[in-house]
């Protein structure tokens, strides 16, 4: 759903890119209230309840706010996987989030932007995202590339699965190549 930036829900002109004048910026928390207030209440707001995953929260919250109202998130995490069986670690985007009122205005690149610059600082050499079917066109557009390949995950009780969404990477530096190999994320989904 694309929104008009000039309706009476949102009121402030659009920047050049055609989205609200305030920055992403970091959160210092990021409740299920303000996840609420992004996404509504529904039971499993990012459709993903069908695969039966456990998922990790996330350290790092990102946001871009409307006003008082909190419109975009982006949660970010330092993960351990190994690639072809060395150890590595990734920083995990996760729990991307546009209000369905403001879709269409740039707030997911801006919010990942945001996320990505900080995960840049981090260490890893590359950033990891789940997601939907149909959000994969989304994130090609932001430069993510997906995984080929089957992903392993880490679930409860010591189970080992296949992650059934796709596995998209990104580079955080200029010389970094995703190298070739099976992934196995030693945690929890995030």
């Amino acid at each position: 759903m694309t929104k008009n930036p000039n309706s009476p829900n949102f009121p402030d002109a659009p920047n050049s890119a055609g989205s609200p004048s305030s920055p992403a910026i970091r959160l210092e928390r990021y409740t299920r209230a303000e996840q609420n207030e992004i996404l509504g209440d529904a039971e499993d707001p990012f459709s993903v309840g069908e695969t039966g995953l456990t998922w990790r929260g996330k350290d790092e919250h990102f946001g871009i706010r409307h006003g008082a109202r909190l419109v975009a998130h982006a949660g970010l995490v330092r993960l351990p996987l190994t690639i072809a069986d060395t150890p590595t670690e990734v920083a995990g985007v996760g729990g991307v989030a546009v209000a369905a009122d403001v879709r269409g205005c740039g707030l997911a690149r801006q919010v990942v932007a945001a996320a990505l610059e900080h995960a840049r600082t981090m260490g890893p050499r590359h950033a990891l995202l789940f997601c939907r079917p149909p959000l994969e066109a989304l994130y090609r557009r932001l430069g993510w590339h997906r995984l080929d390949g089957d992903v392993l995950v880490e679930q409860p009780e010591s189970r080992l699965v296949v992650m059934p969404l796709r596995t998209m990477v990104i580079s955080l530096h200029d010389d970094a190549s995703w190298p070739s190999g099976r992934v196995r994320l030693l945690s929890l989904p995030m």
